[in-house]
């Protein structure tokens, strides 16, 4: 790796080395690169506590909604290749999608949480969710509480299907299947990016615990009043659903399962070659990556800005976070890109991977801006 950054892989290494012996965290893995090549690739402490198997720079974490930039990527692969448009109306691919009034609602909508559609039945189980004809079956058949482009709303769940059944009714494809041949094949990651988790590959995951995250959870669903709307109490997405083999086995492609490393590479090739591949034109990055929608978001009740399928930050970034504490971003400007997971899935903490984030990027514009 480039000498210049030597004192931050150092800083972050002391950081999370940190994190761990003093028992706020029990493995970490950080990464970024930069102008497609790799910067930063540390790691700290166990992947599995009760086993003491180590955190290695390739172990999978399930990381929650940071999957969801990986969903959304598959989508951007197919757009640049002529497969998908984004003002796709779902139901002309999905007709089944088009009941109660729903036949004007677009790829976009989806992509963008304004679909209208964000809700789950009150009864939904984990069970459910290993089903994916029975989960689309319920997204169709849903009513929608707004008309589409209305409100934003984050559609927790439900994204991951009204995406993911767009993908494979276009391509005969899975989510997971595609992302492995277009996006993790290409980029030499098949083995630490994942939708659904190949069987085979389970034993190698991060051993999940909860560091006050359900709590969180439990408070969200008593006093955000639409909170249980999205993320029914039988399917939270917290270390216990986050640990189940048969819902990690399966398609649930609003959240996903990554090394740090792997998706920083797959962001960085978003923005530009890496060792080769690109993902999509700098026409595309422009329009993905460029605030779509802003507005009072439904369930949180903040502001929130989307870009087609990422969150937009004020710092000039795009990606996603999950809850508990993973996260991935692109830095356009600064053709930088970071990523942090954790295994245990804390809440009221101080963000320590958002933390690492920003000590990444602020030392990165301070070198670029010399």
């Amino acid at each position: 790796m480039d000498e210049r950054w030597n004192a931050l892989r150092t800083q972050v290494r002391a950081t999370i080395d940190d994190l761990v012996s003093s028992g706020r965290e029990t493995g970490v893995q950080v990464a970024a690169c930069l102008d497609g090549t790799p910067i930063v690739e540390e790691q700290a402490g166990l992947a599995d506590a009760d086993s003491g198997r180590p955190m290695t720079a390739d172990t999978p974490v399930h990381a929650v909604s940071t999957g969801k930039g990986l969903t959304a990527t598959v989508v951007h692969v197919l757009a640049e290749r002529g497969q998908l448009d984004y003002d796709l109306r779902i139901a002309d691919v999905w007709p089944e999608f088009g009941r109660h009034g729903k036949g004007d609602i677009t790829l976009r909508h989806a992509l963008t949480h304004t679909a209208g559609v964000p809700a789950l039945p009150a009864d939904t189980t984990p069970e459910d969710f290993t089903d994916w004809d029975r989960m689309c079956a319920l997204i169709a058949d849903s009513v929608p509480r707004w008309a589409p482009g209305r409100q934003v709303a984050y559609h927790a769940w439900t994204f991951g299907w009204l995406v993911g059944e767009v993908v494979r009714r276009v391509t005969g494809r899975r989510v997971s299947q595609v992302l492995a041949q277009e996006v993790a094949g290409p980029l030499g990651v098949t083995g630490e990016l994942f939708l659904g988790v190949p069987e085979a590959e389970l034993p190698r995951l991060a051993r999940l615990t909860d560091a006050g995250l359900a709590a969180l959870m439990d408070w969200a669903g008593a006093n955000l009043p639409n909170f249980d709307a999205v993320a029914p109490p039988g399917v939270r997405p917290d270390a216990t659903i986050g640990s189940r083999p048969d819902v990690l086995r399966a398609d649930v492609p609003a959240v996903g399962t990554m090394s740090a490393r792997a998706v920083a590479r797959m962001y960085a090739a978003l923005l530009g070659p890496v060792d080769g591949v690109r993902l999509v034109s700098p026409d595309r990055l422009r329009e993905v990556s460029a605030v779509a929608v802003r507005g009072t978001e439904w369930v949180f009740g903040q502001e929130t800005t989307f870009g087609l399928g990422y969150a937009v930050d004020a710092d000039g970034s795009f990606g996603t976070a999950g809850s508990g504490g993973s996260l991935a971003f692109a830095y356009p400007e600064l053709g930088l890109t970071v990523a942090a997971v954790r295994n245990r899935l804390g809440a009221g903490d101080g963000d320590p991977m958002e933390q690492l984030r920003v000590l990444v990027r602020d030392t990165v514009a301070r070198e670029r801006n010399r």
